[in-house]
């Protein structure tokens, strides 16, 4: 028996329509090099996100959070970087974030890629960072990052839920 087409088509559709955690990605330009973050952009839809109980939460089991959803959330920067103040050369990392509690983030650089958001080596960490926390005016739907640059200066933006966090960026 032969499948239509449009039977296909439907169901890749549908498939689209019902992502639970959509793909996206955040690009800029740092001193007229691209620099690029993918990945999954989960919503709260009404859950408890961070704290005891919540989607996010630190123990043994899941040291950090993949920041996103999925797969590992991924940075490409077409120039070297210094990231509130480690260095990172140009390339492609994974990104995570160590929630300690709701006032204190710290992202974490892994040099390894291709992971899956439960498969973090912490051995291949180049490094982590201290982000600093804001309260946005209303809840955040669903996770966004955000890169905004002037020159050879600017930030790497998370914002999900009551939570925004963030980190100096500078081109080297």
């Amino acid at each position: 028996m032969r499948t239509p087409k449009f039977v296909i088509a439907l169901i890749g559709v549908a498939g689209l329509v019902f992502a639970q955690s959509p793909g996206a990605e955040a690009s800029g330009t740092i001193a007229g090099k691209p620099i690029t973050i993918k990945y999954s952009s989960p919503s709260v839809r009404g859950r408890q996100i961070f704290g005891d109980g919540g989607v996010v939460s630190k123990d043994s089991t899941y040291p950090v959070w993949r920041a996103g959803a999925n797969a590992a959330t991924t940075l490409t920067a077409g120039a070297n970087l210094d990231i509130g103040g480690l260095n990172v050369p140009a390339g492609t990392y994974s990104l995570y974030v160590v929630v300690k509690d709701p006032d204190n983030w710290k992202l974490v650089v892994n040099k390894q890629t291709g992971q899956n958001g439960d498969s973090y080596d912490g051995s291949m960490d180049l490094g982590r960072v201290d982000m600093k926390m804001e309260k946005p005016a209303s809840p955040v739907e669903k996770l966004k990052y955000t890169i905004t640059a002037s020159g050879s200066m600017g930030k790497i933006q998370l914002e999900w839920e009551t939570h925004i966090a963030s980190v100096a960026i500078r081109a080297k």
